[in-house]
């Protein structure tokens, strides 16, 4: 007695092409199908996170008495210093209806490319602040520009092109006032730059700045309107 079975003949539409490509095609449709579930169940959380994270990094170039409006919401675009079809995008921070401060993206060229950095100003143009966002810097040497590494960043603070010359915008060993870092002089160097850039932007534009949401329909009132108002 044989003690092996014959192996079932698979019915003929399974070897057609057109059954294959339906069989794939189903496959694709259902991985597509929950791939979109997972994006819509993730989403929220993915952006509620996001938001929260620049919030975080904008507390530390705006601080919370300046403000009681919503920064992630209330911002400002101005044009580029060279006047291009580039725009730049501000969050603004307010109180009672008064514009107090100001943060924007300032980019640096470093050692191994850009370094992107928020810098946060009052309405006088005096930086309340300056945060790496991104760099690839050197690690232990150029990596001493994020405020987890050093506190050099928060050199800047306080300084203005009105209570700083143009000559202490450099790093001391090109007869500045910033220090440089031992064996890295490029990074901290692109870094002085680019806020001296970012101060040069906002003192060149303030009129771009200042310019507020609407007080009522069709009306758009500048920031120094608003202050004469309130004398």
């Amino acid at each position: 007695m044989s003690l092996h079975t014959a192996t079932p003949e698979q019915p003929s539409y399974r070897k057609r092409l057109g059954y294959q490509a339906m069989l794939l095609g189903g496959i694709c449709y259902m991985v597509a199908i929950l791939i979109i579930f997972g994006d819509i169940s993730t989403r929220d959380a993915i952006e509620k996170e996001l938001k929260q994270d620049r919030l975080d990094t904008l507390d530390q170039v705006l601080p919370a008495a300046i403000y009681e409006n919503n920064i992630l919401e209330d911002k400002v675009t101005v044009s580029a210093l060279d006047d291009s079809n580039t725009k730049i995008t501000a969050n603004v921070a307010t109180l009672q209806g008064v514009n107090t401060g100001f943060a924007f993206p300032i980019v640096g060229d470093g050692y191994s490319g850009e370094i992107e950095m928020l810098m946060g100003i009052n309405h006088d143009g005096e930086i309340l602040g300056v945060r790496v966002i991104t760099h690839a810097e050197t690690p232990g040497l150029g990596d001493k520009i994020e405020i987890s590494k050093a506190e050099w960043i928060k050199s800047f603070d306080g300084h203005s092109l009105a209570n700083t010359p143009k000559k202490d915008w450099a790093v001391v060993k090109d007869g500045g006032k910033f220090d440089q870092f031992a064996g890295a002089t490029i990074t901290p160097r692109a870094v002085v730059a680019a806020v001296y850039s970012g101060l040069q932007l906002y003192e060149k534009k303030r009129d771009e700045f200042n310019y507020i949401a609407p007080v009522s329909e069709g009306a758009v009132e500048s920031n120094d309107d608003v202050v004469a108002k309130n004398e």
